[in-house]
């Protein structure tokens, strides 16, 4: 059997609930891993969400700002939500998905849910205090990674990483290497994470490094799509135990015409060989 996670920065899950509906429609996810929801837990439109097929839930929100969910069909079990830096500003949040290997490898999946912060305009840690957060974030991270080792189940990291890391993650290179989301110390942040957890960038293992690919696209462009000034900021990544696994991922670039759209598209991934338990 076959498992499908999709993760997708939906800019306030209530202003996009319809486009919840028409991602499901579109790729059919057993997990949804959602990021700036920007809802508290208790204005959470849960209801909704179950009635859409989706009953076990796991939320870390606040008003008006980031928030994190993982929406399931299967059960989640050990739901825990991390701050980081010393804010609690709801940007991690991870559960036990019961799912058992078909080789009996293993018997559950660990998700996780991530929102790295954006670091605002410019590229300077000494003038902008949001680019220092967003790289104590990185390394804060790549730190916790580390000292995790690989003890514990098979894990899935899907979220809004802000960061693009490839040549052909961004539209033009040369324009954009001194823009936040692809300066050099990003980049070489972003790497470190993914060396610490010894991920598989699952995008890229079926999307070639020199072919573009891109999940986000500016709301200042009067037509995004004919302009596609694009960037890859969200990704799905899986350790090393779940590689031999994938069979897919994609990228829904019509999303971002949904009305109202999320400037962000989905990232779909695949995996084979296991099967959801309960």
């Amino acid at each position: 059997m076959a498992l499908t996670l999709t993760t997708w920065n939906v800019n306030s899950i209530r202003k996009r609930l319809d486009g919840l509906r028409d991602l499901i429609e579109a790729e059919n996810p057993d997990v949804i891993c959602l990021q700036e929801t920007k809802v508290e837990d208790h204005l959470f439109p849960a209801a909704d969400i179950a009635a859409m097929g989706y009953p076990h839930q796991a939320i870390h929100g606040m008003k008006g700002y980031n928030g994190v969910a993982i929406l399931s069909r299967i059960p989640l079990d050990a739901p825990d939500a991390l701050s980081w830096c010393g804010r609690d500003d709801c940007r991690h949040l991870f559960a036990n998905l019961g799912v058992t290997a078909d080789n009996g490898a293993f018997d559950c999946l660990e998700v996780h849910s991530l929102y790295i912060p954006a670091g605002g305009d410019v590229a300077d840690p000494i003038k902008n205090p949001k680019f220092r957060h967003k790289l104590d974030f990185l390394d804060a991270q790549t730190h916790w990674w580390q000292a995790r080792g690989s003890e514990g189940p098979p894990r899935i990291l899907m979220g809004d990483f802000n960061v693009a890391p490839l040549e052909t993650d961004v539209w033009s290179h040369e324009r954009l290497k001194n823009v936040v989301t692809h300066t050099p110390v990003e980049i070489a942040a972003l790497y470190a994470l993914q060396q610490a957890g010894r991920w598989t960038d699952a995008v890229r293992k079926f999307i070639k490094p020199n072919v573009h690919a891109y999940t986000w696209w500016s709301y200042r462009a009067a037509d995004w799509e004919a302009a596609d000034k694009g960037r890859r900021l969200d990704h799905a990544w899986v350790s090393p135990d779940l590689a031999p696994l994938l069979g897919g991922v994609s990228i829904l670039k019509d999303a971002r015409n949904w009305a109202p759209p999320s400037d962000h598209a989905p990232v779909t991934l695949h995996i084979g060989g296991v099967t959801p338990r309960g």
